[in-house]
């Protein structure tokens, strides 16, 4: 039961920290669309699509008239094409891209995920298709969101897979090249994926998963940051339990709208996913949060520390208040979607080298990195392939979303618009990987993945 008191407090959370509801996400089984028609498959998940999401829109604007919280993205999550489409007979899955951005047009979400392969192992017919339509898929559609998982940390690091994407991220900037390269922001490379992430780029509804699942992303950098300065040079119990406290309050809030929501839309409740992420407001900043810890910039001296901190007690108070925290869940540091970390990079405070160590210990990874146009394929397959291996080694989920903005160099910057923001262009370390990504083959998995 949600008391007098608790419905106050969220009500000053949202007005004064901007406390939100960053997503609710439908998932949607695409198992049963499969035909060896390509069109044919087409119209089965337009149709489906359709069917289901159809009041997605309505019902959150309602829940967010009817809470008095900030429902701010409906989206939509599908089975990873590779997997759905295995059985069409076609050499290009450019136009179920196109379908899809055409049902979540229709209904009116901003963003669908699934255009996905899971490669972790090796590579089906399909897979090869599906990764080698990214490209295009991404620059001719607006709303579809494509990832590929390439490691785990049960099988290893699927080497040619790393190759690949670093060769896929080039083509994709450069077929998007005249819109700021932003098809690799809608373009996640994974190791240890989760089939029940809400947050895009990289959502899918996995085979796992039921016919369809309401999942609700609940964001509160903000409010976080409020409730440290309460606290201003007390100790770590101190901070941590604040946090913790925070995070359980954040985390009710969630559940209250995705249970609303799943009943409205008669679809199962699947899970909350408590993730500070941070948007280009200011106020709704995890490098606001290192500051109210005592770090003068992020990336000073500290930073790997404090984000371990606050990565954890966000989880600890997460799974106190649901049962159902699922997802990634913890913090995210994106650059572009964070005014402070923009400004710690702008002041040379934070590097990739600096933000690689604190994946570490974040929830996902290098995300919404820019970097120069003329990087290298095998250097960014070298960043993927660096990112998930801390992934396999330490048993948790790590991506990487970067993009190389074509005709930018160090010190330029480029406009994403929306949550996406803007970035300044980072530096790469501009030494030859070349041959170690040219070997090919598997890394396997480390000696822990032996747990039954």
């Amino acid at each position: 039961m949600i008391t007098r008191n608790e419905i106050m407090e969220t009500n000053r959370m949202i007005k004064e920290a901007n406390l939100d509801v960053r997503t609710i996400t439908m998932g949607i089984s695409l198992l049963d669309c499969a035909d060896a028609d390509v069109d044919k498959f087409n119209e089965n998940i337009y149709r489906k699509i359709t069917t289901y999401a159809k009041d997605l829109v309505k019902v959150g604007d309602e829940l967010a008239e009817e809470y008095g919280i900030p429902v701010v993205n409906k989206r939509i999550s599908v089975t990873p094409i590779a997997i759905a489409a295995a059985g069409c007979q076609t050499d290009s899955y450019v136009s179920i891209a196109q379908t899809l951005d055409r049902a979540a047009k229709d209904v009116g979400v901003n963003f669908i995920g699934g255009f996905s392969a899971l490669v972790h192992k090796g590579m089906t017919p399909s897979d090869k298709i599906l990764i080698d339509s990214i490209p295009e898929a991404l620059a001719v559609t607006e709303r579809v969101c494509a990832s590929v998982n390439v490691g785990t940390s049960r099988n290893g690091l699927n080497m040619d897979a790393v190759k690949k994407m670093g060769e896929i991220i080039r083509q994709t900037a450069e077929a998007s090249k005249d819109n700021g390269c932003i098809g690799c922001a809608k373009l996640v490379v994974f190791c240890n994926a989760v089939e029940d992430n809400p947050f895009m780029a990289g959502a899918f509804h996995g085979v796992g998963e039921g016919d369809a699942a309401i999942n609700v992303g609940v964001s509160g950098p903000g409010v976080v940051k409020k409730a440290l300065e309460e606290v201003r040079g007390a100790d770590f119990e101190t901070l941590c339990e604040t946090v913790k406290r925070t995070a359980f309050k954040i985390t009710r809030v969630g559940q209250l709208v995705a249970q609303a929501a799943a009943k409205e839309l008669g679809v199962p409740f699947g899970i909350i996913d408590l993730s500070l992420a941070p948007t280009p407001a200011v106020g709704d900043s995890i490098a606001e949060i290192f500051q109210e810890m005592g770090l003068e910039e992020p990336g000073a001296p500290g930073t790997t520390a404090a984000l371990a901190m606050l990565n954890d007690n966000v989880k600890k108070g997460g799974v106190m208040a649901s049962s159902y925290v699922g997802g990634l869940s913890g913090a995210f540091i994106p650059v572009s979607e964070d005014h402070g970390m923009i400004e710690a990079v702008e002041k040379g405070a934070l590097t990739l080298e600096k933000l690689e160590a604190m994946t570490c210990v974040c929830s996902v990874g290098l995300d919404m990195i820019a970097v120069p146009g003329d990087t290298s394929a095998a250097t960014l397959s070298g960043i993927i392939a660096d990112e998930a291996a801390i992934g396999m080694i330490n048993s948790k989920t790590t991506a990487v979303r970067i993009i190389p903005v074509i005709g930018k160099q160090i010190g330029d910057d480029v406009e994403f618009g929306g949550l996406l923001g803007h970035a300044p262009i980072m530096p790469v370390n501009g030494y030859s990987c070349e041959k170690f990504i040219a070997r090919g083959g598997r890394i396997p998995a480390p000696i822990h993945s032996f747990k039954n």
